[in-house]
């Protein structure tokens, strides 16, 4: 769980990480300020959706975008522009992990640890990159370069082990190519991902996850979904089909309903030939196509020529169901006895 300073709702936790946020006076320091531009912006986002609490995510990516973490000014921005509670917007941003909670680094790297990538050798890189860096899970190092992090899971298994960087994938890593990326990285450099989008940084990847453009123009935006990518162990099936001259069958498609066959028996349209009422001759008809005999007997049951249900005298003149008395469900032979009093009078009676 974690509080949220800075507001009455913040004594209390919330969501499902442990990370404290950092509302220490040193760090707000040095915070870029959230602008007005910051504040359009927002506004551009909620614009987008027809209920406006559906923007809060992209907001969150938004102010991290601009200060590096969901920070407490972040967390009020989102909370004013869409008439929330700050414990609301916190729930929220301690829910999803990809909302940090403290200052991250130029750079995110996220070392995949589950089952696959681990068994391969990703726990392998994970002890090595941490001992290299000095720090552990979700922490920065001294210069601000990187944070490190494992990750559940990639959803990249036939590439694993799997490294990202930014959300961008390094695939088939080993320990020494883990390491050289990092020591990249912490060069200023900007090694290509295997696949993907090039590398920019932690603060640009959270402005394209907020839905604005990272890139500086649309050339370059355009270079960015146009790079290369080794999409090898994914399209190696495609490929050995294409040499064998290997295709999957064609699906076969569905016969076309006939007429009415997809409709409910109660909207077949009365012919007005059988010398029946329309209401009753759509009734003959709704008994005719029930497919079970539970969907007959329904269909029986609400035909204008049903008997009456029998019923029976109670004690006092009025009329019930056959229903034995003290046996009503929900009574389980439990009721009062005919004519004792009643255990909870109406009120305002004695």
């Amino acid at each position: 769980m974690s509080a949220l300073p800075g507001s009455p709702e913040g004594v209390a936790t919330t969501g499902l990480v442990d990370t404290p946020v950092d509302s220490s006076p040193e760090t707000l320091a040095e915070l870029p300020p959230l602008t007005e531009q910051t504040r359009l912006e927002a506004r551009e986002i909620i614009a987008r959706y027809p209920v406006a609490r559906s923007a809060l995510l992209p907001m969150l990516h938004l102010v991290q975008s601009v200060q590096g973490y969901v920070s407490p000014e972040g967390v009020a921005l989102c909370a004013e522009e869409l008439g929330l509670t700050k414990a609301e917007v916190g729930a929220v941003a301690t829910f999803y992990t990809m909302y940090k909670r403290r200052p991250t680094g130029r750079h995110l790297v996220s070392v995949c640890t589950n089952t696959l990538c681990s068994v391969l050798g990703g726990q392998r890189i994970m002890d090595a990159l941490s001992s290299d860096l000095g720090v552990h899970h979700d922490e920065t190092t001294a210069d601000g370069s990187i944070t490190l992090e494992h990750a559940e899971c990639l959803a990249a298994c036939d590439y694993a082990p799997v490294v990202t960087v930014d959300y961008e994938f390094y695939d088939q890593q080993d320990v020494e190519s883990a390491r050289a990326l990092v020591a990249a990285l912490r060069r200023g450099e900007k090694p290509a991902p295997t696949r993907g989008a090039p590398l920019t940084d932690f603060k640009g990847i959270s402005r394209q996850l907020a839905g604005f453009s990272q890139h500086g123009d649309d050339a370059a935006a355009r270079a960015a979904v146009d790079a290369p990518a080794a999409l090898g162990p994914t399209l190696a099936g495609l490929r050995l089909a294409e040499e064998r001259g290997e295709s999957a069958p064609a699906m076969r498609r569905p016969a076309a309903p006939a007429p009415d066959a997809e409709e409910p028996a109660a909207t077949v349209a009365p012919s007005g030939r059988t010398g029946e009422s329309p209401g009753k001759e759509a009734a003959d008809a709704r008994v005719a196509a029930a497919d079970t005999p539970a969907e007959k007997a329904g269909a029986a049951g609400s035909h204008p020529d049903a008997p009456e249900p029998a019923r029976r005298r109670l004690p006092d003149g009025r009329e019930g169901t056959d229903t034995p008395a003290g046996q009503e469900p929900g009574t389980s032979g439990q009721g009062p006895a005919a004519g004792s009093p009643s255990p909870n009078p109406p009120l305002g009676k004695a």
